[in-house]
């Protein structure tokens, strides 16, 4: 199978990438192991400024609805980070100063969502909390196995009971100003959660859950819809196990589902994400890149490696594969002309282009462009 453009790698950077190339008439494939990172996407783009006119538009033309508002967003263990663009569900404030009264509200059996450290970060920045459980009867067939209360299977059962969740808060409330819910609404319908705001008379904050995430799985999910409806060529479930490099240039891989059957194309993006998603691996003595062997970024001394502060920036999550300025990806100190590298397996080693979302936002698009730039003219 022949593609203008094969990427690896399903995640926010690689979906970006093939609607950018499918939009401007390239013929992409998508090879995606499943899982990736936006299944931990918090709902806010770190490090991006005010979004440019070309994310807003491919952002709505998927159906992905943001906001713009410099301040701070209330995270899951009740501390405030700083934030600006973000998914519409997701609360931006001015200040950390939210609440004068909360009502906490966390359902029977739910594990990943911490109502304390919530009730404690509110209460540093004057609020007096108050935290309560929801026993929902919808929810009682998770009980018998922890494994299946997660988020996004809470998501599926409670869509369609929002308006129960609504009347149930609204029983609980008393004089409280906001209302703290877990972040397990809207998975397929991105309206729900404005709706239950619109329900409870008082401030509705969702505070983030452990992963999954819904608001991550939704943007997936309609990202990938976005590309599929363009044309392009999703291969779910899959991995690439093999490579073909001919002097400096890649000619083809191979994946494990299509044994036998190589994928050819003009040109490839590396967009396999970090440790997690298994874009880098370690040893005792490297950090490496796994399927093409890439010069990767990283300190020769692996005390290095590590800060003493387990709270501390750790330097290891800052490693990552080389590439030039344009984002040709370096093996052995040299090029490969059609191979760009996108997201988070980059690590810092491109400050420029910011950390998280916004590197896979930026990176993804100078890669795009560097690929449009190389072939003008091809259909």
């Amino acid at each position: 199978m022949r593609f203008d453009t094969l990427i690896i790698g399903g995640g926010l950077a690689g979906l970006l990438a093939g609607i950018s190339l499918q939009k401007a008439g390239r013929k992409t494939a998508i090879v995606s192991t499943g899982q990736n990172s936006l299944y931990f996407f918090s709902g806010t783009f770190e490090s991006v400024e005010e979004p440019s006119e070309r994310l807003r538009e491919l952002l709505s033309e998927c159906g992905i609805r943001v906001h713009y508002s410099p301040g701070v967003r209330f995270m899951p263990l009740g501390t405030f980070r700083d934030s600006a663009l973000s998914l519409e569900d997701i609360s931006l404030f001015p200040t950390p100063e939210i609440a004068r009264k909360a009502l906490i509200v966390n359902f029977a059996g739910y594990l990943d969502f911490f109502s304390s450290f919530i009730s404690e970060g509110l209460s540093r920045h004057g609020a007096s909390c108050r935290m309560v459980t929801l026993d929902m009867p919808e929810l009682s067939r998770f009980h018998q196995n922890p494994d299946e209360m997660r988020s996004a299977q809470i998501a599926r059962a409670l869509d369609s009971n929002w308006e129960k969740v609504v009347k149930e808060v609204c029983v609980m409330l008393h004089d409280e100003d906001t209302v703290i819910l877990p972040q397990v609404f809207g998975l397929q319908d991105a309206e729900i959660p404005e709706k239950i705001r619109r329900g409870i008379p008082a401030r509705v904050i969702f505070t983030g859950t452990l992963p999954p995430s819904v608001p991550g799985i939704r943007t997936q999910m309609l990202l990938k819809r976005r590309y599929e409806v363009l044309g392009g060529t999703y291969l779910s479930g899959d991995e690439v196990v093999g490579a073909h490099l001919y002097e400096g240039t890649v000619h083809s891989v191979v994946t494990r589902n299509l044994e036998g059957h190589y994928l050819e194309a003009g040109h490839f993006i590396l967009a396999t994400g970090g440790y997690f998603s298994k874009g880098l691996k370690s040893n005792p003595f490297q950090v490496y890149e796994p399927l093409f062997g890439l010069d990767v970024d990283y300190s020769e001394d692996r005390n290095a490696w590590y800060a003493p502060s387990f709270a501390a920036d750790q330097p290891y999550m800052n490693y990552g594969v080389k590439t030039d300025e344009h984002l040709h990806a370096l093996l052995q100190g040299n090029p490969v002309s059609n191979l760009l590298v996108a997201g988070s397996v980059l690590g810092a080693t491109h400050p420029e282009l910011g950390s998280g979302a916004g590197l896979a936002i930026r990176s993804a698009f100078a890669a795009v462009d560097q690929i449009l730039k190389a072939s003008p003219d091809q259909a």
